[in-house]
């Protein structure tokens, strides 16, 4: 029971929802509006009258009336009306849409039901056409008008083209399809030969407007084809004059007809226009052309009738007229090398070719005369040339030339150029600049003497030699001080420009400029090189850019520099320079620099170059390798003065001998059974004792250690050993002393004697052993020996 008292509102919001429906509410609500079409921005009333004996569900209840426009709230005044009606007026004071709907809405228990709607449009009233025009088109006779038309209105509008006879009513002659503004009047409905009045009307339902009423025969609005060119000629020979003839279109022979004539040269931008030529008559002359110069004519032609209509221009056609000697002076230029003593003039000649009013046709060739042609004599011809330049000699001297044009028609009159001399007063100032990219105007200030003419000259600044022979004119008036240049220029060149007055008896010298027409960044940057460098220095240098390359004035180079902890630095160098010197660099650092080239109109990069700084600087190198050279030098000196000095040799190394290796040492036999050779440990070191001595005694009347020369005799016994005793009870031999057998260390030649056997008896061969005179000097030993009554060991006392 619960559920279904819960359901009870839903089911009675849906029951009503289904009376109120558009469907269901047909008789319920009624929406009347003053106007469904008002002007823009005007105002608008309308009412919602609710009947609630139609509306099911309403009867008891209280209902709240509301509005919306389109999607939009608007409040309006509800009251109550006659016959237990509900009520609501609304008033929009300014409406401001074109189209819109408006919503009559029940509200019941906070639901919004639309029962009632309107359709509101607002507009203007139909704007005035403009412009009526009409043509009549001989092929069908068809009136063809078209129109302006006038602002939108908004509204659903209908358009028409009226036309009415002098006689008719009006009638509608056409209606435009598709929106568009122009229609076609039936032949039917025309009158030729008659005045016709014609007009456009537009309505709407703000109102109808007219366009002006054209009133027009329409044979004086046709449009005539267009007339044929049948032949053109120059009449009569030798004039400037040409005759035209021409054929009108078929039909239109018996109209008075009103045509025109245009013509132009290729090299005109213009067309050259004739009128007034009446075209009944069929021909027409025609002066002022130019000789020898080829023209492309064309014709039309209409009614004599104010309102008629020029036809289509006639097919194309061309005639050259007849040719004429060439006329007027040719403007001229020329150089000159001097003569060497006895020598040959060399000239450079170089001239314009005449304009086309005066080459009078095509020009053949020029010649250059040294003098001018007379009736019945040639004069001799230094130069004959289809160029504007010639290249001559003439005698020394020779202060003129003249130069004329031919064609085919004949030679014109000559050209006096007088070859003066280039000493006249210079000019004060010259400036060039840019007009636009592909010409430049120069400027100049006037000499103090009176100037005849001014001869400008440029030439493009190249790499490679080159020399443009056109690239000059002439500027004949005087008083000028400027001139435009405008062949031959280009955009990121240079040019030289040079201008020459010219005096009355002589040329003056030339003043220079350069110039841009237009300015851009360098083409690249120059490459940097590695001139020289330190540990904080290092020098640069870099190639100019060619001229070609520059796109401008340099007007300065920036070098910038910087290592691996991004220490940037940058240093601008003036644009003559070609080497630059970076300073304050860190020793044993590597570095990354970079060129920019810069013009007015801005810079451009060139490619990195990495360097690195050195330790040492290049003198403090040179001082470490000369020290070391000195040191290596004073050593090599130190040991030459050592090995040839033997004192200085015996004091820093003295002469130790080994007993091992001396003769004496080869008498030692392997085994000493009465006194044994005994090696003591390792022990501290203590005073050594000598514990038996052996004399060697010598023949008597003999020298010590000098031997007569005889057989060999045997050898002598081995004497006693000198010993060394470094403990108590423990003697060491030391060496034993020797009669003849020790100086020099030489080995003797005789087996060593036997144990014990002294040495002073003979040998077998009855010699006696001798002592020698004086102990060694390098045997330190026999030094401290003192004996005792020994006779023949005098010298050891």
């Amino acid at each position: 029971m619960a559920r279904r008292g819960a359901g009870t509102p839903s089911l009675l919001q849906l029951s009503l929802l289904l009376l109120l429906c558009p469907g269901g509410t047909l008789g319920c609500a009624s929406v009347a509006v003053g106007s469904p079409i008002v002007p823009l921005g005007s105002a608008v009333t309308a009412s919602c009258t609710i009947q609630r004996e139609l509306c099911k569900g309403l009867e008891q209840e209280k209902v709240r009336i509301s509005w919306m426009l389109d999607n939009k709230p608007v409040a309006g005044s509800q009251r109550q009306g006659p016959g237990g009606t509900d009520v609501s007026d609304l008033t929009l004071p300014r409406f401001n849409r074109t189209q819109a709907r408006l919503w009559c809405c029940v509200e019941w228990k906070g639901i919004k039901q639309r029962v009632g709607m309107a359709e509101i449009r607002a507009g203007y009233p139909p704007a005035k056409p403009l412009n009526l025009s009409c043509v009549l088109n001989l092929g069908d006779y068809g009136l063809t008008c078209q129109w302006e038309q006038g602002a939108d209105s908004h509204l659903p509008t209908s358009v028409a083209l009226k036309c009415a006879g002098s006689r008719a009513q009006a009638v509608t002659g056409c209606t435009p399809q598709g929106g568009h503004s122009h229609c076609t009047v039936p032949r039917p409905l025309l009158q030729l030969y008659r005045e016709m009045e014609i007009w456009v009307s537009v309505t709407n339902a703000l109102g109808t407007a007219e366009s002006e009423h054209l009133c027009i025969d329409p044979m004086d609005v046709a449009k005539l084809d267009p007339p044929t060119l049948r032949s053109i000629q120059s009449i009569p020979f030798q004039t400037d004059c040409v005759a035209l003839a021409w054929d009108v279109a078929r039909g239109m022979e018996h109209m008075e007809l009103q045509c025109e004539l245009r013509y132009r040269a290729p090299e005109d931008p213009d067309w050259t226009l004739v009128s007034g030529i009446v075209g009944r008559a069929g021909t027409a002359q025609r002066c002022g052309f130019l000789f020898g110069t080829w023209y492309h004519f064309q014709m039309r032609c209409r009614r004599s009738s104010a309102l008629a209509y020029w036809s289509e221009w006639s097919p194309g056609r061309n005639y050259t007229t007849h040719e004429k000697a060439p006329s007027g002076k040719l403007d001229t230029w020329w150089g000159a090398r001097p003569a060497r003593p006895g020598g040959r003039l060399e000239v450079q000649l170089r001239w314009k070719a005449p304009r086309q009013h005066e080459a009078n046709g095509r020009v053949l060739g020029y010649r250059v005369t040294l003098s001018p042609r007379r009736r019945g004599r040639d004069p001799p011809t230094v130069c004959n040339t289809t160029r504007t330049q010639c290249n001559f000699s003439v005698p020394a001297g020779t202060r003129r030339v003249f130069l004329s044009a031919y064609n085919a028609a004949g030679e014109s009159a000559a050209t006096e150029v007088v070859l003066l001399k280039r000493k006249g007063e210079p000019l004060a100032g010259l400036w060039a600049g840019p007009r636009d990219s592909r010409s430049l105007r120069v400027h100049w200030e006037a000499p103090q003497a009176p100037v005849v003419a001014y001869v400008l000259e440029w030439q493009r600044v190249t790499s490679e030699p080159g020399h443009c022979s056109a690239c000059w004119q002439m500027e004949r008036d005087g008083a000028a001080t400027t001139a435009l240049i405008q062949y031959g220029i280009e955009p990121f060149q240079r040019y030289n420009v040079s201008l020459y007055p010219l005096y009355k008896d002589a040329v003056g010298m030339p003043a220079h400029t350069a110039a841009y027409s237009q300015q851009g960044a360098p083409s690249h940057a120059p490459k940097l090189h590695l001139r020289s460098i330190s540990k904080s220095e290092a020098e640069l240098c870099w190639e100019p850019l060619p001229v070609e390359m520059q796109n401008g004035f340099i007007t300065n180079y920036t070098i910038f520099w910087a290592n691996s902890i991004a220490d940037v630095a940058s240093a601008t160098v003036n644009p003559t320079l070609s080497s630059f010197v970076i300073r304050g660099l860190r020793p044993s650092t590597l570095y990354k620099v970079h060129l920019m080239a810069s013009t007015a109109a801005g810079g451009t990069n060139g490619t990195s170059l990495t360097l690195v700084t050195t330790v040492l600087d290049d003198t403090e190198i040179q001082f470490l390798f000369l020290t070391l050279g000195l040191a290596f030098l004073l050593l090599i000196l130190l040991l030459i003065c050592f090995q040839k000095n033997e004192r200085v040799k015996e004091q820093l190394w003295p002469s130790v001998p080994d007993p091992a290796n001396s003769s004496l040492g080869k008498w030692v036999p392997a085994v000493l059974p009465q006194e044994p050779l005994l090696v003591p440990a390792a022990r501290e070191p203590g005073p050594a004792s000598i514990s038996t001595v052996t004399v060697l005694e010598g023949a008597p009347g003999k020298p010590p250690g000098k031997e007569p020369p005889g057989p060999p005799a045997a050898p002598p016994a081995l004497p006693r050993p000198y010993v060394r005793q470094d403990g108590p009870g423990e003697p060491v031999q030391y060496a034993r002393v020797g009669g003849a057998g020790y100086r020099g260390q030489r080995l003797l030649p005789e087996p060593g004697p036997r144990f014990y056997e002294n040495l002073r008896g003979r040998g077998d061969g009855g010699e006696d052993w001798g002592v020698p005179e004086e102990p060694p000097a390098t045997f330190p030993l026999l030094q401290g020996l003192r004996i005792g009554g020994a006779e023949e060991l005098h010298e050891y006392r």
